[in-house]
């Protein structure tokens, strides 16, 4: 875990600037400070000698000002920048995993995390952490240096104690690194529960074991609640230590100032110089260890995004052109998912053209399997799958929290009268005219506000608005009933006219309305796992 890792600006380059502007006002933060220490002295020697006072109060009032306008500056764009830079790398993380297929993405839990907590934990490591580490590399440099012009002695004090700051700092951060790691996991195991609790709920409690996870998420979130608080009393304690250690430095800076006041060694304008400069040089790496730890997850996290923003690409799913429109084929293709042995689909062939292809099989034969690698989701370990363009509706499809002509729109540009004609088709005009905002009307996650009939029939009008060539459908009707499915079954019958259209499905009603069919057996094993 890196204090800041340059990786950042390599991968996602649109973080250069707001990286370079916190720099150059952190400079600019550096030199202010240098000139406010110079004009104090100069007002304060001033009084102490009855001397004019007003160009020294105006260039303290002016420098002051200055530093104000530049913290505030700082603090603005610190916020922007990391708005900007959390936004870029969600963004930038899911369009990576988008192009990967499934075996070569982290699992449900991890990719959640990352991509929600994990992002917006890199938010207060750009805005607050990363400002701190640009000035304690620019302030103390800078103090050291001008005490060296103005007295060397208290420079030699301060140049041999604010290296122990990096280096408590450092050995703390080595602890806090284990502690954020344990949070972290804690972290990822909690939200994976959780959510793979919600989504089977419904199911859970009609076989009465809904009270039993609520112990279950107790005592994940307990162990997430120790992690944390493990994690903040080690931040405290680590905050106080450097604390104590910059105190001391400038108590022993302040007495060999004044001693060598007393004795007359030692002129008032350089003991006010470096009185005021010596606490500059051990305050910027102080805030940068208080404001590590609460950027602690930020690096964690940001450390797992660059990893996997720069992992290996994986070669391209299928071979896919205009000569390859409405064509689909298999040629021996086998696939054996992770941490099993048995494949679940072994030297498959498979043609398929225009018309309606009805792919039938048992439970766990591998259905949803093949449509996966025939759509490149899924990449076989053997053989080949050529496709032209593809659209797949999966048994969940995705709708997003937003309007329904933005979830129609999804990979199509499709425009207002093509929309109308797609539901039109599907029977849901008149659904969609009777709402009051029409389009334009917003549903929630997952299509929350319709009902099951019309989320299927909405993918399905998605479905019809895509220009590819090829439709692959896993179950689409479902837990549907009787009329809802009579009516999906007349869509896809049409749309099999004009497309090649794959569909797994159990209905007997659908496969007497196929072209083709594909019936799909388990692999047999023989002794020893070989497949025969």
């Amino acid at each position: 875990m890196k204090p800041f890792d340059p990786r950042l600006l390599r991968v996602a380059p649109e973080t250069r600037r707001p990286v370079v502007v916190l720099g150059l006002l952190g400079a600019g933060q550096g030199l202010a400070t240098i000139g406010t220490a110079f004009a104090l002295t100069a007002l304060v020697v001033a009084v102490v000698r009855q001397q004019p006072l007003l160009i020294p109060a105006l260039a303290t009032g002016g420098l002051f000002a200055a530093r104000g306008l530049l913290g505030y500056l700082l603090e603005r764009v610190a916020a922007w920048a990391g708005a900007e830079i959390s936004t870029s790398l969600r963004e930038r993380l899911l369009a990576t995993w988008a192009t990967r297929d499934a075996d070569s993405r982290p699992d449900r839990a991890a990719a959640l995390t990352l991509a929600a907590q994990g992002t917006a934990s890199v938010e207060p490591y750009v805005a607050r952490f990363l400002p701190s580490l640009i000035i304690a590399a620019i302030v103390p440099p800078l103090a050291i240096v001008t005490l060296l012009i103005v007295d060397w002695p208290a420079a030699l004090v301060v140049i041999l104690t604010v290296p122990l700051l990096p280096l408590f700092a450092a050995l703390i951060g080595m602890t806090t690194r284990d502690e954020t790691q344990q949070r972290w996991a804690a972290l990822s195991a909690l939200s994976g529960h959780f959510l793979d609790v919600m989504r089977g709920l419904p199911t859970l409690v009609s076989y009465g074991r809904g009270e039993r996870q609520v112990t279950t998420i107790e005592r994940v979130s307990d162990r997430h609640r120790v992690a944390t608080m493990r994690t903040l009393r080690l931040a405290f304690m680590s905050s106080a230590a450097l604390e104590l250690l910059a105190t001391i430095s400038v108590a022993i800076v302040a007495v060999l100032v004044g001693i060598r006041l007393t004795h007359g060694s030692m002129e008032l304008p350089v003991a006010m110089v470096a009185i005021l400069l010596a606490p500059e040089a051990y305050w910027p790496i102080r805030r940068v260890g208080a404001e590590f730890h609460s950027a602690a997850d930020g690096a964690e996290a940001l450390d797992a995004i660059l990893a996997e923003l720069e992992a290996e690409p994986t070669d391209p799913p299928a071979e896919k052109g205009a000569e390859l429109a409405g064509v689909v084929r298999a040629r021996g293709i086998s696939y054996t998912y992770p941490g099993t042995s048995r494949p679940v689909i072994h030297d498959l062939d498979a043609t398929a053209t225009s018309g309606l292809t009805a792919v039938t099989g048992p439970s766990g034969v591998g259905k949803t399997t093949l449509l996966e690698i025939l759509a490149g989701t899924r990449l076989p370990q053997e053989g080949t799958v050529e496709t032209g363009q593809v659209h797949l509706v999966t048994q969940r499809p995705f709708l997003g929290a937003g309007t329904i002509a933005d979830n129609l729109t999804l990979g199509n540009d499709a425009g207002h009268d093509a929309i109308w004609s797609a539901l039109r088709a599907v029977g849901l005009d008149g659904v969609v005219a009777a709402l009051p905002e029409g389009l334009a009307t917003v549903i929630g996650d997952d299509g929350f506000g319709l009902s099951a009939g019309q989320r299927a029939r909405l993918v399905l009008a998605r479905a019809l608005l895509s220009p590819a060539s090829i439709i692959l459908m896993d179950e689409p009707t479902a837990h549907l009933d009787p009329a809802a499915t009579d009516a999906i079954h007349h869509v896809i019958t049409q749309m099999a006219q004009t497309r090649t259209v794959i569909v797994v499905t159990h209905r007997s009603e659908l496969l007497a309305l196929a072209d083709h069919h594909l019936h799909l057996r388990a692999p047999a094993l023989v002794e020893g796992g070989e497949v025969r």
